[in-house]
This record gives structure tokens, sequence and C-alpha cells, in this order.
């Protein structure tokens, strides 16, 4: 399995860097490294992407420790393990096949939540502040995370819609998806998504996780966050289109 061309070490690559920049502050980024991994390695990638991220959750958890607190994670954590453990049986059963076009369905459905928020502002504060909202998001953050390591947007949505300042919005996901991605470990492993060759794996694209996180912080105060998320926006319609509904 990851006995790879050129081409899909490029890949791998710029799925390592792209883990290191959401984690540094570009949240969205992260549907980057869910497709090209999902490319590469379908249903599997979701173990095999895991052990990378906890990796750039150790590294940035020191630079956020004094932003954000508990209580909201723990607030959270309970509708997302329910999420997680419908997700973990819909892993463990699904096929092959099925697994590209469901995370490409994931990718599409976090794409347009982000544009909702952004294109009816006023509609979306209503239904974010309805009281199972926060319910609601949790177990899907949970389960979208167990299937796909891709919950980031709807969990920053709900803390946003909550009104949470920006770096305390930083500092509760850290330790959220820190905690979270150390319980779906077991999971994967048990699986057979995450394996002593799989880490291997991960070992080796460590160093570019670090350069991720660097250019992350070098990009946070020199390049624009809108046009940036226009951007990572518009390429996560792509890919989760190509997964959904072009996937061999």
């Amino acid at each position: 399995m990851f006995d790879l061309t050129a081409a899909a070490w490029a890949m791998a690559i710029l799925a390592a860097l792209s883990v290191g920049v959401s984690k540094a502050g570009f949240g969205g980024v992260g549907v980057i490294q869910v497709y090209l991994m999902a490319e590469l390695f379908g249903k599997s990638s979701v173990g095999i992407l895991l052990p990378m991220l906890i990796v750039a959750d150790l590294m940035v958890f020191p630079a956020y420790r004094k932003h954000g607190s508990w209580p909201p994670v723990w607030k959270l954590l309970w509708p997302a393990l329910i999420g997680m453990t419908a997700g973990f049986f819909l892993l463990d059963a699904m096929s092959e096949s099925l697994a590209k076009p469901l995370i490409g369905l994931i990718i599409l459905t976090m794409a347009a939540l982000q544009l909702v928020r952004k294109s009816r502002p006023e509609s979306f504060a209503i239904f974010a502040e309805s009281k199972g909202y926060g319910a609601a998001a949790g177990v899907f953050a949970g389960f979208a995370t167990m299937v796909a390591n891709a919950a980031g947007p709807v969990f920053q949505l709900f803390l946003i819609s909550r009104r949470i300042p920006k770096m305390e919005l930083v500092g509760i996901g850290v330790r959220f998806f820190l905690l979270v991605n150390l319980i779906k470990l077991p999971f994967t492993g048990g699986l057979g998504m995450t394996t002593s060759e799989s880490l291997l794996f991960n070992l080796k694209l460590v160093p570019f996780i670090f350069l991720g996180v660097w250019a992350g912080k070098w990009m946070l105060v020199r390049v624009s966050q809108v046009w940036f998320e226009r951007i990572v926006l518009a390429f996560a319609l792509l890919a989760g289109s190509k997964l959904l509904f072009f996937s061999s």
C-alpha cells in the first residue's frame, strides 16, 4: 500500500503540509488533506491520516494553552461520542467503493455550511441559536470526524454561533480535536486502518507537518483570511464533487 509513485508521494507531502497549515489556524484547509488521502488510500485513509492529525495537535497545543478552556469541550464531547459510535459502525460495514463518495459528500456538506453562513448570516444565526443545534452539531461533528476526519467546519460554526472570540475558539478547538483524535486511535487500529506500517509512513511525513505548522503561522498574519477561505471553499466544492461523482 505504501510503495508509492513519485506523484503519490507528492500528494502525501502536500497532505502533510496542509495538516500543519490547518492546525496553525487555517481550519478550512483540512479538506485538502482529507481529499488527497482519500484519493491515495480510499477507506483506509481515515486511519492513516489520524496519527498525522494527532502529531499536529500536539505541536500546536502548547501555543494555545492559555486560550480557551475545557468546559465547552466536555459539553460537546458527549454528543460527539454518539456520532463517533455511529460513524465507527458505518466505517466498519461500508465497502471500499462507498468510502470515497461518502467522504466527498461530507466535504460538500461542510462547504455548503460555510456558504450558508457567508451568504445568509441572519438565517444561519437563527438556526445556530436554536436549542437543538448544539447537540446536533456535536453528533454530526463526531460522525464526520470518525468517517472522514472532517469535523472542523461544523465545530467552528457552532462556536462562532455562540460568539466566542477567535483565540478562545482556536484554543477550544485544539483541546477538542486532540482529545477526540486520541479517542479514535484505538478504533481505527482495531479496524486495521492504523498499523505499524502506516505509522512508519506517518513518521516519514512528520517534517512536512512541522513545516506546515510554521507556514500556517507565517501566513496567518500575512495572507487575507477572506481570500484564503474563498480559495479553500472552491477547492472543497471541486474535491468533494470529484470524490462523490467521479470516483473509480
